[in-house]
């Protein structure tokens, strides 16, 4: 019985202190009651701390997609996460390309141009899906799992402190509007007994009011040092609390180098991959590069994948093909030089090769016993061979 009555006045209070925040509230947005205003270094801190929480939320959201594109895939991993269980393993879009060129390379066989190339592309392609993989996973441990931390526990308790700061202040602002009427009501009281006639049972009332607004005020006067003592304690919490989001600035930006790191060594892998490729796709036989089903024994000097493309263009029975043809010959049959634009990028492989920058202008010549498919280049003092697939002969 007493725990229900004990039960029962709690309930009653709550309902009371709700009730008059309630009230407290309304006033506030009707202009009927003044309001506590927070110190300006507060409000700049909540405001940083809004702002923080949002733009992370933006990025957290933004990598997300940006690691894993496919809505679907995301919404399964974040079911998964949410019931504590490991998604089941499927292969990512490179690992399927590669495989599907793999099959396909297998299929028109292996010993063909167009088979073979197929193959080595899609291993190439399912090395960039085990990066990938290896991508996201690093981003989500050392980038992503910090920011989510910090959105759902951080931040979370910094707005459940925030809404109890809220709540002390209109318990501080009700209990000083509660004075204030009191005040008002005593000395209304006050100014009742001075101009009535003197007769004892009206004095008497007057009094026993008097003396029970005293009392009202004297009461709502503690309440109102309560209420401030704990407004004052709970902005101090909130405070050091926001306070703490400059060394959350400060972490983030330790996950953001990791980020970075983690993208370097993507991009860096796929680069080294492609150039890998592109290196084994030039090595080809050149009875290989018009796609035939026959090999040739003398392989062509190392190109790369741009020499590959612009070689069979160029078997295409074409006027400007056929004018750049004669030129080069009409250059490796003489001793003089030209003028020629690059048309590509292209890295030496080794100290006797040159390396081009794509639109840069060099000079090229032919020397006795060189290889058909390279010249001789030169740009100021530097000087080695250059493949002549990534050359246009100028005027």
């Amino acid at each position: 019985m007493n725990i229900m009555d004990f039960n029962v006045k709690k309930l009653a209070a709550d309902a009371g202190t709700f009730l008059s925040r309630a009230v407290q509230f309304t006033e506030e947005k009707l202009g009927q009651a003044e309001k506590t205003e927070l110190d300006a270094h507060l409000e700049n801190l909540l405001s940083k701390a809004e702002c923080t929480k949002l733009w992370t939320e933006k990025i957290m959201k933004q990598t997300e997609v940006l690691l894993q594109p496919n809505p679907n895939a995301r919404i399964e991993e974040f079911v998964y996460e949410k019931l504590d269980r490991k998604a089941p393993s499927r292969m990512n879009n490179p690992e399927l390309l590669g495989q599907y060129m793999i099959d396909a390379g297998n299929e028109f066989g292996p010993g063909t141009a167009y088979g073979n190339a197929l193959i080595k592309c899609g291993e190439t392609q399912k090395r960039i899906g085990t990066a990938d993989r290896e991508l996201i996973q690093t981003s989500a441990i050392n980038f992503l799992t910090p920011l989510r931390n910090f959105i759902e526990g951080d931040y979370k308790t910094i707005t459940k402190e925030r809404k109890l700061l809220q709540n002390k202040r209109l318990d501080l602002d009700a209990a000083k509007t509660r004075l204030k009427k009191a005040k008002v009501a005593e000395a209304r009281a006050a100014q009742l007994n001075t101009s009535q006639p003197e007769e004892n049972n009206i004095m008497v009332n007057v009094s026993y009011v008097l003396n029970l607004l005293h009392v009202k005020w004297l009461k709502s006067e503690q309440e109102v040092r309560i209420t401030q003592s704990e407004f004052d304690r709970q902005a101090e919490i909130t405070r050091l609390l926001l306070e703490g989001i400059s060394s959350t600035h400060a972490h983030h930006l330790r996950c953001l180098n990791d980020f970075v790191e983690a993208q370097m060594t993507y991009y860096a892998q796929c680069y080294q991959y492609m150039l890998d490729l592109q290196k084994q796709l030039g090595s080809f036989p050149s009875t290989f590069l018009s796609n035939n089903n026959q090999s040739s024994s003398t392989p062509v000097q190392s190109v790369s994948a741009p020499s590959v493309l612009a070689s069979a263009s160029a078997s295409l029975p074409s006027v400007s093909n056929s004018v750049v043809t004669s030129g080069i010959s009409e250059l490796k049959s003489s001793s003089g030089s030209r003028k020629a634009r690059v048309l590509y990028d292209y890295d030496a492989a080794n100290s006797s090769e040159l390396s081009l920058l794509a639109d840069e202008v060099i000079t090229v010549y032919s020397i006795p016993g060189m290889d058909s498919d390279w010249l001789m280049g030169e740009r100021g003092n530097q000087k080695g061979k250059v493949p002549i697939t990534y050359l246009e002969l100028l005027n």
